[in-house]
């Protein structure tokens, strides 16, 4: 059933890294950081093509390395205030085939396996969803959430008072950022990637985003703690 679909998956990286210089390919445990993203996507047992779309000769090499096609990213698409949506439109208007779904993987998110990524595409086929993102639990529950005024008064995200048990209110969720998956025919400008309308729940534990120095150490310590195995595919 499932190979009645073509899937086109897009793995975004670009050169600029404001927290860490070439984030996309610094080395962690000999690898670089968007390899674990490529490896995830090569051993899907549904994706038919992987493109990286970047504006890096050495983000490129790599990509090619590891068996992806490289679609160069222009300038224009490659700033700070550039909208993933639009390099996902830059993407498909280049394809000289044509796809049903596009899986749009993150290689700030290395954590996430093949299997969720077949898992998500499974419940987004066997569903027939519009779109599709990945969840996590939220680890701050909103109850504990708070605004501060100018003059530091708190008000609470929730009209409650926060002594309500945790367990009276439903599950709270945040995108992770790790899969997001679109009928392609559906995408225009507009789109907003994040307000994809059903989730696939990954559990915490391989719910991590580099952005920091500081999140590569972590990914360091839970490649060699809980061992590679249970991350990489």
């Amino acid at each position: 059933m499932y190979k009645n679909y073509k899937i086109l998956a897009v793995v975004p990286a670009r050169g600029g890294s404001r927290g860490i210089p070439h984030k996309n390919i610094v080395k962690v445990k000999g690898k670089e950081l968007i390899t674990y993203t490529l490896d995830a996507a090569r051993a899907s047992k549904y994706i038919d093509k992987i493109i990286v779309s970047t504006d890096d000769s050495s983000i490129g090499e790599v990509a090619l390395r590891e068996g992806a096609e490289v679609l160069n990213r222009p300038k224009e698409l490659a700033q700070d205030t550039s909208r993933t949506i639009d390099v996902l439109l830059h993407v498909v208007e280049k394809m000289d085939e044509c796809f049903d779904y596009l899986v749009l993987l993150q290689p700030t998110q290395p954590l996430r396996t093949a299997l969720h990524i077949d898992e998500a595409l499974e419940l987004m086929i066997d569903n027939q969803y519009p779109s599709l993102l990945s969840i996590s639990p939220a680890r701050n529950h909103p109850l504990l959430l708070r605004r501060m005024d100018p003059e530091g008064k708190l008000t609470s995200m929730l009209p409650c008072q926060s002594t309500v048990r945790r367990q009276d209110f439903p599950d709270y969720y945040v995108v992770n950022g790790a899969i997001y998956i679109n009928r392609i025919r559906d995408l225009t400008a507009e789109t907003s990637l994040n307000d994809n309308l059903y989730g696939y729940e990954m559990p915490s534990e391989f719910d991590l985003d580099i952005d920091e120095q500081r999140d590569l150490l972590v990914l360091e310590a839970l490649l060699e703690n809980k061992g590679e195995g249970k991350y990489v595919n």
